[in-house]
């Protein structure tokens, strides 16, 4: 019994290391993605073409100013007050690198004819569009990455945490000496698919949804965004219900209104290349070139010369310990926990970005999740606050660069309160112990028949991933020392 206590300690141990380790991992990976996006979406040279617009038309105000002073108005703010105001707070609020206004700036001065040539109403549109969609991109991209990190290090983590154990378990308990025999010709790590080669290419494929797959999100936001935002009036007033309403019609758009909608879309393609241009990504994301010397079974080399760099890298073949660990992983994508845990990883992002970051910046309001105290003002109705739409993106392009930026990152760490998360986690890194654990060559012939059933069996009673983590994790100490 104490043994089986020390086995299970270790076993949770290993578990909560590994959920910091996709923590890491992903706030490491997610400032490439973040790069790309920002430069798709260019708010910032959008604004200073706006700032370049008023000041020539400044300018030419300003030579007409000796012939007739306006008169001082007493009426409410006018369109070009409310313009520059707006604009101001764009410039305050938006995040740019000073060698990227550097850059902004000679661009506008090389380039700026066709920008220009826009009017203001254009250029308006043009930054309403692109704030809202790289936000909200950003956001998807965010909650994908992470789904698609825990899923690779806790499948890595399993495959490492069983090869530990038949390590252990080889020895026997009634011999107390320890041996200096050198096994590393056994096989045994790479039987597992515990070799780093194989890891290391497995981890790789997270390059796809870096470099690939959030161009199709970007679209798929975009299209929607242009839909429920497009008619929209920088100058318009717009009730904080009104902009709730607003986001989750763009949600609805993207990821279907209806939970048979959102079951039936797939994000595979937007996080793992389709078969046969596996080659593509470790091409390009330079693995084969940094390390020339892979595995045989996965690389083809010129017969003419065997020291010639590699020309050829066909797609893993069906018995490979790589091509398993991407079957899985699509297996899991296309699963509904998948969906619903990417459901509720939105839901937290979109909350935190409209009913506290929007909610306090824009609209003046105190942030919900703050306790209020006796000195406050009372605060008035939530539902009658009103912000004009061009306050409303200010702080969204503020916001963009910290979900992509942010040290320490506010939507990372709403994303880690989400206890389904580490819930679907630990269905992964316990799921199917008693199929790998039944011999050293992973799940093939008719175990990876039965693991599939196991998972269709999964997705048409659509349990809760909550639900089936606990009683997953808590015996499967007894099915490894049960076999």
């Amino acid at each position: 019994m104490a043994e089986d206590r020390v086995a299970k300690e270790n076993l949770r141990r290993r578990f909560q290391q590994n959920q910091e380790d996709c923590t890491i991992t992903v706030l490491a990976l997610l400032p490439t993605a973040t790069e790309n996006i920002v430069d798709a979406l260019p708010v910032e040279q959008i604004t200073q073409d706006l700032q370049r617009k008023k000041a020539e038309r400044l300018g030419r105000s300003a030579g007409t100013s000796d012939v007739a002073a306006p008169a001082p108005s007493s009426g409410p703010s006018s369109v070009t007050d409310d313009d520059g105001k707006s604009l101001a707070s764009l410039q305050t609020d938006s995040y740019v690198h000073a060698s990227q206004t550097t850059a902004l700036s000679r661009e506008g001065e090389e380039l700026g004819a066709p920008s220009l040539s826009k009017s203001k109403a254009q250029l308006w549109n043009d930054l309403k569009i692109a704030s809202i969609t790289r936000s909200f991109t950003l956001l998807y991209t965010l909650s994908l990455l992470t789904l698609l990190t825990r899923i690779q290090l806790n499948l890595l983590g399993r495959r490492n945490y069983l090869s530990s154990v038949v390590s252990l378990a080889s020895h026997s308990p009634q011999d107390p000496t320890i041996s200096l025999e050198n096994r590393d010709d056994d096989g045994a790590e790479q039987s597992w698919g515990n070799d780093f080669e194989t890891n290391r290419k497995f981890l790789t494929f997270s390059w796809w949804l870096l470099h690939r797959g959030w161009r199709d999100v970007k679209e798929r936001v975009e299209v929607a965004v242009k839909t429920v935002f497009g008619p929209l009036d920088p100058r318009e007033d717009i009730p904080m219900e009104k902009l709730s309403a607003l986001i989750l019609d763009v949600r609805r758009q993207v990821e279907g209104a209806t939970p048979k909608e959102r079951r039936s879309h797939k994000w595979l393609p937007y996080l793992l290349p389709p078969h046969g241009e596996e080659k593509t990504v470790l091409r390009e994301s330079g693995v084969l070139k940094s390390h020339p010397n892979v595995h045989p079974s996965s690389v083809s080399v010129p017969s003419s010369s065997s020291t010639q760099p590699l020309v050829q890298t066909p797609s893993p073949s069906p018995s490979s310990p790589l091509r398993r660990l991407l079957d899985e992983t699509s297996d899991l994508v296309d699963s509904p926990p998948f969906t619903r845990i990417f459901t509720l990883l939105l839901d937290t992002t979109f909350s935190h970005l409209a009913d506290h970051q929007i909610r306090t910046d824009a609209y003046r309001l105190r942030d919900p999740s703050s306790i209020p105290r006796v000195q406050d003002t009372p605060e008035p109705d939530p539902g009658l606050a009103k912000a004009k739409l061009a306050n409303i993106l200010a702080v969204v392009t503020r916001q963009a660069h910290a979900i992509g930026n942010g040290v320490p990152n506010p939507y990372a760490q709403a994303i880690e309160g989400v206890k389904e998360l580490e819930a679907f986690a630990a269905v992964i890194y316990s799921s199917h112990f008693e199929f790998e654990a039944l011999g050293a060559g992973g799940v093939e012939g008719d175990q990876e028949t039965q693991r599939r059933e196991r998972l269709r069996e999964d997705k048409e009673e659509d349990k809760g991933p909550a639900d089936a983590a606990t009683s997953m994790f808590d015996d499967v100490w007894g099915r490894i020392i049960g076999q």
